[in-house]
């Protein structure tokens, strides 16, 4: 049974985070790790107390799986990637205010050092997402990179996991009519692999204006989204290049849960 880890530091958004993974993790009977990072000189018994004491609190929430947790030391995104590693995780959650509170969350602070570490796929989830609604609706962005449809597998597990429809997004970043026609492509491509896997999905193309990360967003808030998917390395205009990494505007602005899926052939590169 793998894991889904979670990376914990009593913040508000890290409480979300667990509260997202015990849904997730009931509907693939997987067991949650959660991973505290605690400073050198912390003392461990007031936090392995108020740990205890949180896991007691949503015992009644879990459905033939357990929560467990342990304390390591050191820093917080290369802790929490090894211990996602070791525990063969299916997935990794962290919880973060977003842009204006990443000084006060240390997980948050190190959200993106931990989404380029990891070995696997990343949920990062801002405490203000309303957590009352069913996770119903994917967005999934393919561009024109040579990774952009290795998110779709993920993709596809979280929609057949919750009965989501995906709505495959075609972002154009170019007006040449050969960089058109392989977001056309490779869309097709992902339709094909959402049929056989018998998931619903709808598709629509749109111009990028701005920013990869504000046309996505402008798509996922006009159709309700509750999740994104993206790869941590995607298409960058010339725009988005002064701007920041997309995974890093994206994890800074949207409100809305980013699933960030690392290219396979980085992992290649890392396990040479």
């Amino acid at each position: 049974m793998n894991r889904v880890v979670v990376g914990f530091d009593f913040s508000a958004g890290s409480a979300y985070a667990v509260d997202l993974a015990i849904d997730i993790a009931n509907r693939w009977q997987s067991n949650i790790r959660l991973v505290y990072v605690k400073e050198k000189n912390e003392d461990e018994g007031p936090i392995r107390e108020e740990i205890e004491r949180r896991n007691a609190g949503v015992s009644h929430l879990l459905r033939g799986i357990q929560i467990e947790y342990v304390l390591r030391q050191g820093d917080p995104a290369d802790e929490l990637t090894r211990q996602a590693k070791e525990d063969n995780a299916t997935l990794l959650v962290i919880g973060t205010h977003g842009m204006s509170g990443m000084k006060k969350n240390l997980l948050g602070r190190n959200s993106y050092k931990t989404i380029e570490e990891s070995t696997v796929p990343v949920l990062i989830v801002r405490e203000d997402f309303n957590f009352n609604k069913s996770l119903d609706t994917i967005v999934l962005p393919i561009d024109s990179s040579d990774d952009t449809r290795q998110k779709t597998a993920q993709a596809a597990l979280f929609a057949k996991t919750f009965g989501a429809t995906i709505h495959i997004l075609g972002l154009y970043t170019s007006n040449f009519a050969d960089v058109r026609g392989i977001v056309n492509n490779y869309v097709k491509m992902v339709e094909r692999y959402l049929e056989k896997a018998e998931v619903t999905f709808v598709t629509e193309y749109v111009d990028v204006t701005g920013t990869v990360t504000s046309t996505t967003l402008e798509y996922a808030n006009r159709v309700g989204a509750d999740m994104i998917a993206i790869m941590t390395e995607q298409e960058s205009t010339l725009t988005s290049l002064f701007m920041g990494t997309h995974a890093q505007q994206m994890i800074n602005e949207s409100k809305i849960p980013v699933l960030t899926v690392r290219p396979s052939s980085v992992l290649a590169d890392r396990n040479d």
